[in-house]
């Protein structure tokens, strides 16, 4: 059954078998994210982080210029920034759902970041990115500088921050931006065969494993070093179930 929530006018939300999709819907904006926006964006991820059985997010733009120009900039001009962006994305960031970021066309400022809190960055061909921050004299909020330093290492985090120079979606590709890249045409298919993928998973080890490569990123040596979810997998039924399945599967 699909499920809608209510939301601003600037995105769409909706829900069906575990799958939500999170659409930007100002296209004429080139998708910006505006204030009015940010407490509906959190009230989904609450909502997906409360649900046991959400398998995947998939956050994606309306048309095909533009995925999402980002924050504002009429925000930052007249000094209206609070701490509500930097939340949304770090409540991303952290979400147990594991996330797809469809990028259906070119992506600036702060909705870069917002890529890089997801799992998955799926981009098309003939876009392009760049981070207008050193440009317009403004220094970049901490949390965002870290996931582009854990994504793309800091050799690239130094191109993108210090000269504000835009790169294609080759380059986009190539540096880490974009875990694949694809023709616009192709792109709602492998999101949906990422989608299909993730419902054949067993999601709560799939919460799990993301759970620990975060903390194995972050530096966290303890979580990092925990055997417990690995241990308590050993002994679910679950592991003997599908393993059994996949052995008579093959023996077929």
């Amino acid at each position: 059954m699909k499920q809608t929530m209510p939301t601003s006018s600037g995105f769409v939300f909706s829900m069906q078998d575990g799958v939500a999709t999170l659409r930007l819907d100002r296209e004429a904006q080139h998708n910006r994210i505006d204030p009015a926006d940010l407490e509906g964006l959190r009230r989904v991820l609450a909502h997906l982080q409360a649900d046991a059985n959400a398998v995947a997010l998939v956050i994606t733009g309306t048309g095909t210029r533009t995925f999402s120009s980002g924050y504002t900039l009429s925000q930052l001009a007249n000094n209206h920034i609070d701490t509500s962006f930097e939340l949304f994305l770090n409540e991303l960031e952290m979400l147990p759902v594991t996330t797809i970021c469809a990028l259906n066309g070119s992506v600036y400022g702060g909705s870069i970041d917002l890529a890089l809190c997801c799992d998955i960055r799926l981009g098309v061909t003939g876009s392009r990115m760049f981070m207008p921050a050193a440009k317009i004299g403004l220094h970049y909020y901490p949390d965002g500088m870290r996931r582009y330093v854990r994504e793309l290492g800091l050799m690239q985090a130094r191109r993108l921050f210090l000269t504000a120079m835009e790169i294609d979606a080759t380059e986009m590709l190539r540096i880490g931006v974009l875990t694949e890249l694809v023709p616009p045409d192709v792109l709602p298919e492998r999101v949906q065969e990422y989608v299909d993928a993730l419902q054949k998973c067993d999601a709560s080890t799939v919460r799990s494993m993301k759970a620990q490569l975060h903390a194995v990123a972050a530096g966290d040596h303890e979580a990092a070093k925990s055997r417990a979810h690995y241990e308590a997998s050993l002994q679910s039924s679950t592991l003997g179930e599908r393993v059994a399945r996949l052995g008579k599967v093959r023996a077929e």
